[in-house]
């Protein structure tokens, strides 16, 4: 399976989300983490720690690809239309990230729209929600789904211990953030979404 990060405004988790679906799909089979962002942000965050799967930077990743059942490219923030057509051809599922706040879903929104008509298989994944009474989340969700966007059913919670793994080098449920495993849960969900309910 092949699974593409993209986003249209820096901020929204791209990398977090990159780095965490790996490492789920990785315990069901070998999975490869390419890092095409020009920030290189998922190599950095590997050479500070060390994750459990392998992370190249696209140049390399022609040469590693074949060995790996499971590939997640973590692309350049704002790809233009031939990036983006080159993006839906080449991938299973194209996942766009995004915050609640107006700044991320207008671009999403715009984006999106072209998707559907394309045909492409894509989901919108709703991040750094806060909790209640923030309705944030809950009005974003209720606006993509008014347009007819895809929507993963479970979201990524704001949470300081995804910043404590990127400074780390590791996956969240590896951090000794007493949120952790609630973190990690997030990204579980997602993966089951994606996969089914594999045990991980």
């Amino acid at each position: 399976m092949i699974i593409t990060l993209l986003s249209f405004k820096g901020g929204v988790g791209k990398t977090t989300t990159a780095v965490h679906l790996a490492a789920y799909l990785n315990a069901i089979a070998p999975t490869l983490l390419v890092d095409g962002d020009q920030n290189r942000s998922s190599l950095h965050w590997n050479e500070r720690g060390n994750l459990p799967f392998k992370v190249c930077d696209e140049k390399e990743a022609v040469r590693f690809a074949r060995s790996y059942e499971h590939i997640v490219i973590d692309t350049a923030a704002q790809p233009t239309k031939d990036e983006l057509k080159a993006f839906i051809n080449g991938c299973d599922l194209l996942i766009l990230p995004t915050t609640a706040d107006a700044l991320s879903l207008g671009p999403t929104l715009e984006i999106s729209k072209d998707m559907l008509r394309s045909g492409a298989q894509f989901k919108v994944l709703l991040t750094r929600v806060h909790p209640k009474p923030s309705d944030a989340g809950a009005e974003a969700r209720a606006l993509l789904n008014a347009v007819g966007l895809p929507v993963f059913d479970a979201e990524i919670r704001a949470l300081r211990a995804f910043e404590h793994a990127a400074v780390q080098g590791v996956v969240v449920n590896q951090t000794k953030d007493k949120y952790r495993n609630i973190a990690w849960n997030c990204y579980k969900k997602i993966g089951e979404e994606i996969c089914g309910k594999n045990e991980v």
